[in-house]
């Protein structure tokens, strides 16, 4: 900032799927909105080009990765792209507030529909800010760390080839729990529950609840239930040295390390969060019905409640 720049300059940073027409046209809407409210919007240089849009007068600023001094970060598009953002933003004080428009988008916050609604809330800064749990992970071989990284939604260790199992001996807080040949394993945050853990039949988690999730892929073993562990809890997996399969570490399905045999892989909570914006106090439950269409037809829950009501009322 220069000693001549007004210091309740407001900014945001605005990330867009810009290989979608439909978020080009949404990115372009959120840039004239919010700059017509004198708040400044920053841009990432490739997406600018995208866009077709300039650096001009000062409303907007074209960067490749500074987030310094954004009041937040705008992102249209699906789960996939809050995760890129996520990466820019993790470690920041800037809160992410997605706008969906993929498939379930259950990180997103906003829905297409809800386009001026958002608009008006981040100009009157009416949202709240809400801390979710991160994963750190460390890969070691040989007793030596190879790679640390980090993941939002998921670690999973998963196998190379599609022909080959993968063997390996799944171990909580330092003790061996259970040896499995699979397809993989995930370990997953509650935010997380709902993206590959809910696909590998693993438990959705309410995102108040403090806890780091294991679940199997595929194991040809009795005992191959998903686990709930306590947040302080430490997951790891290693790759049997014998086995004749390698494999690969995804965390939220963008960072890849591979595994030779041998390979061990730590995860822990990390002290890092990733910061969501919540424009609602809708309760999870009424999300993952609306996310996932959810048949409730029949439900008497409400009713019941305000007879409950009425007959307190005419006691009294």
């Amino acid at each position: 900032m220069t000693a001549s720049e007004p210091t309740d300059v407001r900014r945001v940073l605005l990330i867009a799927h810009t290989g979608r027409d439909d978020a080009r046209e949404v990115a372009r809407a959120f840039v004239k909105a919010l700059t017509s409210h004198r708040l400044v919007v920053r841009l990432l240089a490739d997406e600018a080009a995208d866009l077709g849009l300039e650096a001009a007068d000062g409303s907007i600023e074209i960067v490749h990765d500074d987030i310094r001094g954004c009041e937040l970060v705008v992102v249209i598009g699906g789960d996939g792209t809050i995760l890129r953002a996520a990466e820019l933003t993790r470690g920041s004080d800037a809160p992410v507030l997605g706008v969906n428009l993929g498939h379930v988008g259950f990180l997103a916050e906003a829905e297409y529909d809800d386009i001026e609604s958002t608009i008006e809330a981040i100009v009157a800064r009416r949202y709240t800010i809400e801390d979710r749990l991160t994963l750190d992970v460390i890969v070691q071989r040989d007793g030596e760390v190879v790679t640390r990284t980090w993941a939002l939604n998921e670690a999973s260790v998963e196998k190379a080839a599609r022909e080959r199992m993968l063997e390996v001996v799944v171990e909580v807080d330092g003790r061996p729990l259970s040896r499995w040949g699979c397809d993989g394993v995930v370990c997953a945050t509650p935010t997380g529950s709902t993206a590959y853990n809910f696909s590998a039949g693993g438990p959705v988690v309410w995102p108040g609840v403090e806890a780091l999730l294991m679940v199997p892929i595929s194991a040809h073993a009795l005992f191959a239930r998903p686990l709930v562990v306590a947040p302080t809890s430490v997951l790891a997996v290693e790759v049997l040295a014998r086995t004749d399969g390698a494999g690969v570490l995804w965390c939220d399905g963008r960072r890849t390390v591979d595994l030779p045999p041998g390979a061990r892989i730590e995860v822990r909570r990390s002290d890092t969060p990733v910061r969501l914006v919540r424009l609602h106090e809708a309760p999870f439950t009424d999300r993952l019905v609306a996310k996932f269409g959810l048949p409730v037809a029949g439900w008497r829950g409400s009713a019941e409640r305000r007879r409950r009501l009425a007959q307190e009322d005419g006691s009294a």
